[in-house]
């Protein structure tokens, strides 16, 4: 079953520098279905939907160590096997000297419009991730933004809007 967010909920998670996570607020559990004791401490994969491309996550990895802020759409599976769909800010949180000391998340309701693209660009990814691993799945995405002539930030950011 799909749960969807409120217009004017957030979702609020932080994480220390393995992915476990250190903060979560309330409606984080509430749409996770989890505990704060079952979700703090744990790995924040432990709401990794099965169907996610790997290459995004690959993608959000890369920008976030390099402290840079990146935006995507994730699908999310709760502890029930429901899941839902968020529109997410991750950053780098930096200790006074510039040094990473965690991640930072804040997940908003996506744009039907907007998962009316990701949705298959999505599934064609991970279709080509399956036979050809990330690789294939990148590919899937660079040449979308190529044809489009657009950066990831700037197709991302258009179909949210």
């Amino acid at each position: 079953m799909e749960r969807k967010m409120d217009e004017n909920d957030f979702i609020v998670s932080k994480t220390d520098l393995k992915g476990k996570i250190s903060y979560c607020n309330r409606i984080f559990m509430e749409m996770a279905e989890y505990s704060e004791e079952e979700l703090l401490g744990a790995p924040h994969s432990i709401i990794r939907h099965p169907e996610m491309p790997k290459a995004v996550f690959k993608l959000l990895w890369d920008r976030i160590q390099k402290k840079e802020e990146v935006f995507a759409y994730v699908l999310n599976r709760t502890k029930n096997k429901n899941e839902y769909w968020v529109f997410a800010n991750v950053t780098a949180s930096l200790d006074v000297r510039g040094k990473i000391i965690g991640y930072y998340s804040v997940r908003r309701k996506p744009n039907e419009k907007a998962l009316a693209i990701i949705k298959p660009l999505y599934a064609a990814m991970l279709e080509a991730e399956k036979r050809g691993g990330i690789e294939a799945s990148t590919k899937i995405l660079t040449d979308l933004l190529a044809k489009k002539g657009m950066s990831y930030d700037e197709l991302i950011i258009a179909i949210q809007e």
